[in-house]
């Protein structure tokens, strides 16, 4: 019997007391991929940044591990949109992915031999490590994302919650983060993606439509139908 990971009931996501999804309820198990599909302003990312801890409730209820969502750093690892991070600060990409690896570090720890082996790993996976040691404000946006990526892979967690990470990627950087999520789910994480992306959305094995509200929910065949994706591109505004 799978122990639930993640559990969602009732939950209104939204900023102060401003509702921008309500009622959204999941279970989810060790292995899963979770994909909230919709277009810009649809809600999606709040609702991930519900899940992380980001954000609080505004109505409902959301535990990870039994716990209030964001008590367990070392076993959730975030990567939000490339848009939504700071390439400003004085980084290698390699100080990025490294970063990955704190959460398992003790206040006055270093890094191990293993820190530093996971972390060039991470690298590798990601094809990331021929600019290992450029600014991270001097690579390209794809580039980028293929660094925090990295940065997520090192971090080896439990849950991985992803925000559009194909956005900005090519046909190859895509075909490696789908081939990384695959990896992930093998040994038994959970992962949550937000996506606009059909194809990605195709890939989990459970869909929720969004558009300012839960339009659908389940098995992709189920869900990604020409009448709810009509509803849902139907939906127009703003984050």
């Amino acid at each position: 019997m799978h122990t639930d990971v993640i559990v969602v009931e009732h939950l209104s996501v939204g900023y102060g007391s401003s509702v921008v999804v309500e009622d959204v309820s999941l279970r989810l198990t060790p292995g899963t991929l979770v994909a909230l599909m919709g277009s810009n302003g649809s809600g999606k990312s709040t609702i991930l940044k519900t899940l992380v801890g980001l954000i609080p409730p505004v109505h409902g209820e959301v535990t990870v591990f039994g716990d209030v969502c964001g008590r367990h750093p070392a076993r959730t690892a975030y990567v939000p949109q490339h848009s939504a991070t700071s390439e400003t600060l004085p980084l290698r990409a390699r100080d990025v992915v490294a970063m990955g690896r704190y959460a398992h570090l003790g206040l006055l720890s270093r890094f191990t031999r293993h820190d530093r082996e996971v972390v060039d790993a991470a690298m590798s996976t990601m094809g990331v490590t021929m600019f290992a040691d450029k600014p991270l404000q001097s690579l390209s946006g794809g580039q980028c994302q293929r660094v925090h990526l990295a940065q997520a892979i090192a971090h080896d967690a439990d849950v991985w919650f992803l925000d559009e990470p194909t956005a900005g990627l090519d046909a190859e950087g895509r075909d490696t983060v789908t081939s990384c999520v695959a990896a992930a789910r093998e040994r038994g994480a959970c992962v949550v993606v937000s996506t606009h992306d059909i194809d990605d959305a195709r890939e989990a094995d459970i869909v929720l439509l969004v558009a300012k509200e839960v339009i659908a929910q389940g098995a992709p065949r189920e869900v990604l139908t020409d009448a709810n994706l009509r509803r849902m591109y139907g939906f127009t505004g703003q984050h």
